[in-house]
């Protein structure tokens, strides 16, 4: 047998990316001759080939393609209908193009062409659909996909190397400063509802006066400039400047120390797949309050504060609640950290995936 990864762009510090370079570190360790094909890659020290030549390396009746879809790629599908082994179709989500209208006329086009793309990727017949989430299987299944080749398995990611790492002592030292941090972190786009999470902080400080400060951590897109322009605009509307702080492109020991000067992750995104920032927090020990949508409270279920309303009072008056509980507090970092171990895990997660493709061999 040889495998094959196949997607568009492999990234470094991106999700679908990490997903790709763990599950071909795993097929490694099996023995299995193991390439990643994309158009892109950046950031990675693996070595990718060409799309157009993966026929020739895994197109065999016993070779497996593992497709990590996650963007409208019509070349997907040509390659997949071309090999005769075993295919696997990764399902991280495709975001719907309605988040991006008023921001941006490209990313809307790209999305929908991208959803378009999910009923032709589901009845494929491919032997396998592997979801990030019951939301992304469901997703699949309700566009032709038969359950009974519907699997779930969390995507695979660094957090255990973000535990290893030595956190930045200049960072953390320069957030221990007497302020109450929140943290946000996450791709700035409009799915992730930063105008909302803006709002519920400025609740929080005017409701409780408390000198609180929000960390956004993640990167900010140019081509999003309409939606930036956006949250500067709330954030200035609520007096918030100099209580924001836009942390982008983070070194691993940098993200560490911004998880542990953080008493609280807030989220208000609206669509998620998974949410991988979010078990980096119950892993780190940081409690999680967030907005019940898409895969959330599955991700996060019994890990941390979910909520279905978007009421930014009442996000601030759970943050508060977190402050002055300390029992509730330790109660919840404990049933997140269990959480982890129990679901998120890297043993956990290898030994599901293996699980996941036994019906293969």
């Amino acid at each position: 047998m040889k495998a094959a990864l196949l997607l568009p762009v492999l990234a470094g510090k991106d999700a679908v990316g990490n997903d790709t370079l763990a599950m071909a570190a795993l097929l490694r360790e099996r023995g299995i001759d193991t390439r990643v094909f994309c158009d892109v890659a950046h950031g990675v020290a693996e070595t990718t080939y060409a799309p157009d030549t993966l026929p020739d390396f895994a197109g065999g009746p016993d070779d497996l393609v593992i497709y990590h879809f996650s963007t409208g790629w019509p070349r997907a599908l040509d390659l997949l209908g071309k090999v005769r082994g075993y295919r696997v179709v990764r399902y991280h989500n495709i975001t719907p193009p309605e988040f991006f209208a008023g921001s941006s006329k490209i990313y809307e086009s790209a999305c929908a062409k991208g959803r378009e793309e999910i009923p032709a990727v589901a009845g494929l017949g491919c032997e396998r659909y592997l979801a990030a989430s019951h939301y992304n299987l469901d997703e699949l299944i309700a566009n032709g996909t038969p359950a009974a080749r519907g699997a779930v398995l969390a995507p695979f990611h660094r957090v255990q190397a973000l535990l290893d790492a030595e956190a930045d002592l200049a960072l953390l030292d320069e957030l221990n400063d007497g302020a109450r941090n929140l943290l946000m972190v996450g791709r700035v786009a409009p799915n992730k509802n930063h105008v909302a999470l803006i709002d519920a902080f400025a609740a929080y400080v005017d409701a409780y006066g408390d000198p609180a400060r929000l960390l956004i951590v993640g990167r900010s897109d140019p081509g999003l400039d309409a939606y930036n322009q956006a949250i500067r605009a709330r954030i200035e509307a609520h007096r918030l400047g100099d209580r924001v702080w836009w942390l982008d492109a983070l070194s691993e020991a940098q993200l560490k120390s911004a998880y542990l000067a953080s008493h609280a992750f807030l989220t208000m995104s609206r669509h998620e797949g998974f949410c991988v920032p979010l078990i980096e927090a119950m892993a780190l020990g940081v409690p999680v309050l967030a907005h019940a949508s898409s895969a959330i409270p599955e991700t996060v279920a019994g890990g941390g504060v979910v909520w279905a309303e978007e009421d930014p009072w009442l996000y601030a008056a759970s943050l508060a609640r977190l402050g002055g509980d300390a029992a509730f507090r330790n109660d919840l970092r404990d049933a997140a950290r269990l959480r982890y171990e129990r679901e998120f895990a890297p043993a956990v997660l290898r030994e599901r995936f293996f699980r996941a493709l036994e019906p293969l061999s």
